[in-house]
């Protein structure tokens, strides 16, 4: 987790770190719980009237953040204290239709999803706006040559559009992923206490299907409570991406050594002591950012082993691990925009 304000906007991402942020979060699970009381009155475990009001009353509760947090650093998550703001304001003849055979980790997991789908969108619209650049680059420059290099030695001339194809062909490999990805990802998460979906009160089959119509997400046969391979499938494409845009910060930023020449660029960093240099700090945090990730993936990994029919420690840690790749992944997006459209030329002159 970033906690410098000067590295956040430099390798952050203001829009994405929003999204995943503690109220957006809190947001998200009031949807959920006024979704899930919708889902018990269509399914008639409660009046239609109930679980209307129950839905209505929870969107419009005035949360006190404070007090969230408060109780969070006692039960190591947040919903037990929002559900307990939610039962002190309404009326306890609704409360039959609040909360009732769902868990702590069907909330958090189902709102984690609400959030991820939005900024799968965010970051699919980034990737394509890359690729688009790459493809305009290819245009202005793709007929030129520069040298090929092996283990980073000269080897033989390429064009160079054969280097940005290889900058852009895995981002369009990944978009395809996420085609991929989505549905098995954005499910509900629905199994109550244990994970067996008794305490539905005889709606295991309908409260679920309700409820992943109402919330807008996919339906899930059985509660994923210790099966973390979605996640797991998706921090990994997070890492994927970072690491193509990496493969891309490495090559501008030898490309642009005094001496090689191969890349204009209009803007660089500074030097305190230097007053010569032009560094090609995008381009390294391109790299910097794809190692990040890569960092932070490795605790997905660890977190992928849940014990029993609830792990703390390995969901607490994949808490610790998701959102930093998230954002990272969406910083590097908007610097490798940044770096693509400050490219003023490649290859060199008469080589066309």
């Amino acid at each position: 987790m970033i906690t410098s304000d000067w590295l956040a906007a430099f390798a952050g991402d203001g829009k994405v770190s929003a999204r995943l942020a503690d109220k957006a979060g809190i947001a998200d699970m009031l949807e959920v719980e006024a979704a899930f009381s919708r889902s018990l009155a269509k399914a008639g475990v409660v009046p239609a009237e109930i679980g209307e009001m129950a839905s209505a009353e929870i969107l419009a509760a005035k949360i006190d953040y404070d007090q969230i947090i408060a109780s969070a650093m006692r039960d190591g998550l947040p919903v037990p204290g929002l559900v307990g703001q939610l039962k002190e304001q309404i009326n306890p003849k609704l409360h039959c239709a609040i909360h009732v055979g769902m868990t702590s980790q069907d909330v958090m997991d189902t709102s984690l999803l609400l959030a991820i789908r939005d900024v799968l969108n965010d970051i699919e619209s980034r990737i394509v706006d890359v690729v688009g650049e790459l493809d305009v680059l290819g245009g202005r420059f793709g007929r030129k040559t520069i040298m090929g290099r092996t283990r980073m030695q000269a080897a033989l001339p390429v064009s160079v559009d054969h280097r940005i194809s290889q900058w852009a062909f895995p981002l369009r490999g990944h978009l395809e992923r996420l085609e991929q990805l989505r549905p098995g990802l954005l499910k509900i998460q629905l199994g109550g206490p244990v994970g067996t979906r008794d305490g539905l009160k005889g709606g295991e089959n309908s409260i679920p299907a309700f409820f992943a119509e109402e919330i807008g997400l996919g339906f899930a046969e059985r509660s994923w409570h210790t099966n973390r391979e979605s996640l797991l499938d998706l921090g990994n494409w997070f890492s994927m991406v970072a690491g193509s845009l990496g493969k891309i910060g490495m090559d501008i930023s030898l490309m642009s050594q005094q001496g090689v020449d191969e890349i204009g660029l209009s803007k660089g960093g500074s030097s305190s002591s230097m007053q010569h240099k032009c560094n090609p700090v995008g381009a390294e945090l391109l790299v910097a950012l794809s190692r990040y990730c890569s960092v932070h993936c490795m605790g997905m990994h660890d977190a992928q082993i849940h014990e029993q029919e609830r792990s703390g420690v390995s969901w607490t840690l994949e808490w610790l691990c998701l959102p930093p790749i998230a954002v990272a992944t969406a910083g590097a997006l908007r610097t490798a925009m940044e770096l693509l459209e400050g490219i003023t030329d490649m290859g060199r002159e008469g080589n066309s």
